[in-house]
């Protein structure tokens, strides 16, 4: 599927920079829970030994982070729990890092099918809407997958992706399980070589106008919407939680709150969470405290995951896992593997879209949201919604 692989490439499209971890030693993969537990010491020995380490963690890595939630972690899946490489050093004029165009005049994703009509997904966020209202949870982040057929190569692929959706946390990861095709507007976390550590939670989402001052009237909009900023408050203040657990008391603070970043599509709501990591602080420590991001799973963050496992049809693999670099002086930085298609060999194509629900959500409005997420990967391409019935990406009707 990928006659360079194992490698992992990184692309800040903000600073056209593309770095790219090409040739590891070796490459740390788990499929089970044992697997896991000894990956992650592992990747704890390469760290203090002065290595680079670069991959992936999926979501359900995430319950085995806690007890409670460990029934939950399927294990032999195609998708590994983990997959990580560890390497000598990353490179910026590595022959990967050079853009690959497509030549095929096929599409790379056809035949895009909806995991949910919109009947489907109705009857999930009724029974999650029934969960607020009775105080279960304050917010959940629901999500279903879309699924298609690829061909072609995944790196020209990434590269036309690109063009579609610049993004700052882009990521081609081909290392065990599907080739990963990560367009991510979303930091997870970052800590810098002085061991402070930032999260960018980002939660509320409009869609671009047509025109500048139409986009200036969303933004304003946005600003001081009440449903956008609950979301977006919850979130921080559940990563405030998480954050404060590995660092320092008095210095935990939000630099940033109720920012607004655009992309070509939508308007994003980000806060900035910023604080200093304590003293001999593992990889495991902090992975236990923050993974998987609360912005998409919800508050409070083990009963929305509970109640998402029950309302979701099967896992979701790399989907809202993390994607990200360790390097040997403690810098680090993964995103939030949003926006991320998973390619497997046998030509299936599998990305997931979905988006925070609270109290005063409607079912046909968030429905509407998923599927202007999904033109990050199909662009204006129709996506099948059930029996014979289409409708393009950033369709305003539900059917």
């Amino acid at each position: 599927m990928n006659d360079t692989a194992p490698y992992v490439l990184f692309r800040d499209d903000s600073e056209s920079r593309t770095t790219v971890f090409a040739a590891p030693s070796r490459v740390i993969t788990a499929r089970t829970k044992a697997e896991f537990v000894r990956g992650l010491a592992e990747l704890e020995r390469a760290h203090k030994s002065g290595k680079w380490i670069a991959g992936f963690m999926s979501y359900e890595a995430g319950h085995l982070f806690e007890e409670k939630l460990e029934g939950f972690a399927e294990e032999n899946r195609k998708t590994p729990l983990m997959s990580f490489g560890i390497f000598d050093a990353p490179s910026e004029d590595h022959p990967l890092a050079e853009p690959q165009r497509r030549t095929e005049n096929e599409p790379f994703l056809s035949e895009p099918r909806a995991g949910w009509d919109f009947d489907t997904y109705r009857e999930r966020f009724d029974r999650l809407h029934l969960h607020l209202r009775k105080g279960d949870c304050y917010q959940a982040n629901l999500t279903m997958p879309i699924r298609a057929r690829w061909s072609g190569d995944p790196r020209a692929a990434f590269w036309s992706l690109i063009d579609r959706q610049p993004v700052k946390y882009g990521a081609l990861v081909a290392l065990d399980g599907p080739v990963l095709l990560s367009r991510s507007p979303e930091l997870f976390f970052r800590v810098d070589a002085d061991g402070w550590i930032e999260t960018h939670p980002m939660k509320g989402t409009a869609k671009r106008g047509a025109s500048a001052a139409e986009d200036a009237e969303i933004i304003a909009a946005m600003r001081t919407d009440e449903k956008t900023q609950a979301e977006n408050r919850m979130i921080v203040d559940l990563l405030r939680n998480d954050i404060s657990r590995i660092t320092e008391v008095g210095t935990l603070n939000v630099p940033k709150l109720f920012d607004i970043e655009t992309y070509p599509t939508v308007h994003q709501m980000v806060s900035h969470v910023r604080a200093k990591l304590l003293p001999e602080i593992s990889l495991k420590d902090i992975f236990t405290a923050l993974f998987p991001c609360g912005s998409i799973t919800g508050a409070p963050k083990m009963r929305a995951m509970e109640i998402l496992h029950d309302l979701e049809d099967g896992p979701r693999d790399a989907y809202c896992g993390a994607i990200g670099f360790i390097a040997p002086n403690g810098v680090m930085r993964f995103s939030v593997a949003i926006r991320t298609i998973s390619l497997f060999e046998n030509g299936d194509a599998v990305f997931n879209v979905g988006g925070g629900i609270v109290f005063d959500s409607t079912a046909q409005s968030e429905y509407e949201e998923c599927l202007l997420k999904a033109r990050f990967a199909v662009g204006d391409d129709r996506i099948a919604l059930g029996e014979g019935d289409v409708a393009p990406a950033d369709d305003a009707v539900v059917r």
